[in-house]
């Protein structure tokens, strides 16, 4: 199969170009959240107003997750949070600075073996690309929430998350071709862009909110191009994952599968303490 290498290195410095501005603006503000950070430490207090926002802007949280993705999305993706007292919210941010952390940590582990397995070391280019190029990128993120995490006065997390390391582990044995990496890395991503989306919604601190929607997005493109190759791996089209792609022979439904839904859902959305540092 020929693969367009100028093509390929276009797209590949498309996506390395939203990811770098996401890193950028994150990095910029550091210093400013650092400050920000000794100030709240100097009070550790939280007065009634404050209490008072946290309890509605868990209400409207409710509200709002109810809405997109039903009740469901509640028990799994944050019910622990609602189970907690609000005063235990005063360090929220940080957790879920250090969730995403665990989630990154897995993430560069997992493309890192499969990139270890010889058919995709030897397959297909263009998955081949894709799995260094998101590598990396999920590296760097990683780096962006130890940092923010720490800006704020947290600690590093420097281990994969706990619930899915497990999972992980379990599938390596089954990993027997390109199609079982892809869906695998399906699942994380899909964990990684939900539980972003669904912090938007619940971080206090704007510098943290900013970065996690930025990274959401390149989150979010990783999925769908893990999907629609998932598609045409499953179809038995993979002599059509390559750049440039015979248009003409795509399947009718190729428009529709990278993103089958107008929102993603928070079904998957890890809970903010689910790999915080303990």
């Amino acid at each position: 199969m020929l693969i367009d290498d100028k093509q390929l290195n276009e797209l590949i410095e498309e996506s390395q170009d939203q990811h770098s501005d996401a890193m950028r603006q994150a990095n910029a503000v550091l210093p400013d959240m650092r400050d920000h950070a000794n100030d709240r430490r100097k009070s550790a207090i939280i007065t009634p107003d404050e209490i008072r926002a946290l309890q509605e802007s868990r209400s409207n949280l409710k509200l709002k997750l109810a809405g997109v993705a039903g009740i469901g999305a509640l028990s799994y993706g944050v019910g622990s949070l609602f189970a907690r007292p609000v005063a235990a919210d005063t360090s929220l941010d940080i957790q879920m600075l250090q969730t995403n952390a665990s989630l990154e940590i897995l993430a560069v582990a997992t493309y890192k073996a499969a990139l270890g397995l010889d058919f995709i070391a030897n397959g297909n280019a263009t998955v081949k690309a894709f799995a260094e190029m998101t590598m990396k990128q999920h590296d760097e993120h990683m780096d962006a929430f130890n940092a923010q995490a720490k800006a704020l006065g947290g600690a590093e997390q420097t281990v994969p998350n706990p619930k899915y390391t497990p999972i992980v582990e379990a599938a390596k044995p089954t990993l027997k071709a390109p199609l079982d990496v892809v869906n695998l890395a399906i699942t994380l991503e899909t964990v990684a862009t939900e539980t972003y989306l669904a912090e938007c919604a619940m971080l206090t601190d704007k510098t943290a909110i900013g970065l996690v929607a930025s990274v959401m997005g390149v989150e979010c493109q990783h999925l769908a191009t893990l999907r629609a190759v998932g598609a045409l791996l499953a179809g038995g089209a993979d002599a059509l994952i390559a750049i440039p792609t015979d248009v003409a022979s795509l399947p009718a439904a190729a428009g529709s599968v990278a993103f089958p839904e107008a929102f993603e859902p928070t079904t998957m959305a890890s809970p903010a303490d689910e790999g915080a540092v303990k």
